[in-house]
């Protein structure tokens, strides 16, 4: 199955080794990702050094080992879903249009423990919960 891989998600398997990065590594469903998450991530590199303890080189041995379990998909191969996907998430956190439309897009499920997710019901979403049970 493919799952769009929300920023929340990857910054938590940064910050800690735990049961997230686990399932980024050892799940077998396709992970994706649109590019700004990258970009995301890095305006939040002091946050993730701080909680993390680990440098900035580190963070990025860590986070190119994640990428390789998570495609990035270009804005190019979203850009025809944005207005679809404005109108599912737009008036509930725009931030969060570019991850629905890189679901419809790519015709996959969401993984984020963002509640906002909840508020629409065009696209399945998975939280860390449930992608724990997918792997049991």
């Amino acid at each position: 199955m493919n799952i769009i891989v929300d920023s929340n998600i990857l910054i938590s398997a940064l910050i800690k080794d735990s049961i997230t990065r686990r399932i980024v590594i050892q799940c077998n469903d396709t992970f994706l990702s649109p590019e700004v998450m990258v970009e995301e991530i890095e305006k939040h590199l002091d946050v993730i050094s701080a909680k993390s303890g680990l440098s900035y080189d580190d963070i990025e041995k860590v986070m190119d080992t994640l990428l390789k379990y998570i495609n990035i998909i270009s804005f190019n191969e979203i850009k025809d879903s944005i207005n679809a996907a404005e109108r599912i998430m737009g008036k509930i956190d725009p931030s969060d249009v570019i991850f629905v439309a890189a679901a419809l897009s790519k015709n996959a499920a969401i993984w984020s423990d963002d509640k906002d997710f909840q508020k629409q019901n065009k696209i399945d979403v998975f939280t860390t919960k449930d992608m724990i049970k997918r792997m049991l």
